[in-house]
């Protein structure tokens, strides 16, 4: 995530680390290096210079100067700096009668309806309200059967009408969630390819019929200053009161995600981290410039992790584990389904502190997620017999595997290598050897 802006941010500040002492010059350099940086990240004029200012100011004093590791301590105000830069942590607001009603909009493309899915699903099983999903949408070929099937996959309500009068719909939707007593009524509304004035003024009038107690902005992270641009046009003409960054999980260049806080006055509530409707995170300041600046996002990596061990598959195999039983193939397939939930071992790198720099310099190989779908479909391929019992794996069983999953002998070699490896493990923490074996790495 955010490769190319941690990429130049930490060329830009590699000059200060590692130094005993740090002049105005070498801050004036270094900062240069920095601006430059942020413009290619796309991060708007406005927030570089505000910026550029904060971070001279307290890095150009005594209290740096005379630090014991200067260096270290410019990277911390650059920090600091970027947490201020995107704002105080701020939580969805819902208080109101029920239904509250959460108004969504944006341009055609930004991820708008599958982003109301993915918050529905937040709003189920991290405040455990009951949600209802209306689209008020007709002009995008099959946009109100994409959000009745994302309803179906959140075990949120659905609603469905048979008028196509965006007002009729409006109102019919209102009347429903109060009459269903529901607790959240998410609005999807149709977008545009472009900002224009009909798309305003119906989402003007639906505002009026629904008066929502949230209006959030859904827009593409990866656009840079065209989201920054698009915000402003939409908080203009109805206030926002939060905006959803999409698309954070690819090559974004950062620039929206440091921009569009600080230019719309607007917080960030969420970022868009997958294609999956449970990749939705909380918007946390201090997470993601832990991220730009490589150093990780550690309260992410356990909310994702305690996440996996709450769901069904990690609680049995937990239960599992603590029996003593030894793992068959079943359970390897589940361990590695849990991985790609969390956002297989890329997302995971992202997470873990002082990885983002080394990340790229990993052999790709060792951590390609298609590895783990290449995995899974070797486990496929295997009999049931031969999944519970792997014994059974001999040299003729395993060429059938590799050409019934087309992947290669090896590539099944390594399924089982793997199997065996995970019970050598179970087994070394059943009979303490492995507490014994971080103690003294400790």
């Amino acid at each position: 995530m955010l490769e190319f802006i941690q990429e130049k941010l930490g060329k830009a500040l590699s000059s200060l680390t590692g130094k005993g002492l740090l002049t105005e010059a070498d801050v004036d350099t270094a900062l240069r290096e920095l601006r430059v940086s942020l413009l290619e990240a796309d991060v708007a004029l406005p927030a570089i210079k505000h910026l550029m200012a904060t971070v001279r100011e307290r890095a150009v004093g005594e209290a740096v100067l005379r630090g014991a590791n200067p260096g270290q301590q410019v990277v911390k105000i650059v920090y600091d700096a970027l947490v201020e830069l995107l704002g105080a942590e701020t939580p969805l607001e819902l208080k109101a009668a029920p239904p509250a009603v959460i108004l969504m909009c944006g341009l055609q493309g930004g991820g708008k309806t599958t982003t109301s899915g993915k918050l529905a699903k937040w709003l189920k099983d991290t405040q455990k309200k009951t949600v209802m999903l209306a689209s008020l949408d007709v002009y995008r070929p099959a946009a109100i059967e994409q959000l009745a099937i994302l309803a179906e996959k959140t075990g949120a309500l659905s609603f469905s009408h048979d008028s196509m009068d965006v007002m009729v719909r409006a109102k019919a939707a209102m009347a429903e969630a109060k009459k269903l007593s529901v607790d959240v009524l998410i609005v999807d509304t149709a977008g545009r390819l472009a900002i224009d004035e009909a798309l305003m003024a119906e989402l003007v009038a639906v505002r009026e019929v629904i008066k929502p107690t949230a209006s959030l902005l859904v827009a593409d992270g990866q656009t840079g200053q065209v989201a920054v641009d698009v915000a402003k046009a939409f908080h203009d003409k109805t206030p926002l009161t939060g905006l959803v960054l999409t698309r954070m999980d690819g090559d974004a260049r950062g620039g929206a995600a440091l921009s569009m806080r600080f230019i719309t006055g607007v917080p960030i509530l969420f970022l868009g981290m997958g294609e999956q409707v449970g990749a939705l995170e909380a918007f946390r300041p201090e997470g993601l410039a832990g991220r730009i600046l490589g150093q990780g996002d550690v309260v992410a990596l356990v909310g994702k992790l305690q996440a996996a061990a709450a769901s069904e598959d990690g609680a049995r195999l937990e239960e599992k584990l603590m029996s003593g039983k030894s793992m068959d193939m079943t359970d390897l397939k589940k361990q590695m389904l849990m991985m790609k939930k969390m956002g297989g071992m890329t997302g995971m790198l992202d997470l873990l502190p002082g990885m983002g720099a080394l990340k790229n310099k990993i052999d790709p190989s060792k951590v390609d997620d298609k590895v783990i779908v290449r995995q899974i479909a070797v486990i496929d391929s295997m009999t049931a017999a031969e999944r519970k019992n792997p014994s059974l794996l001999n040299a003729k069983r395993r060429i059938r595997i590799a050409k019934g999953c087309g992947l290669t002998v090896h590539d099944v070699n390594k399924v089982v290598k793997m199997h065996e490896q995970m019970n050598q493990m179970t087994k070394m923490m059943r009979s303490g050897q492995l507490q014994k074996m971080m103690g003294k790495m400790k």
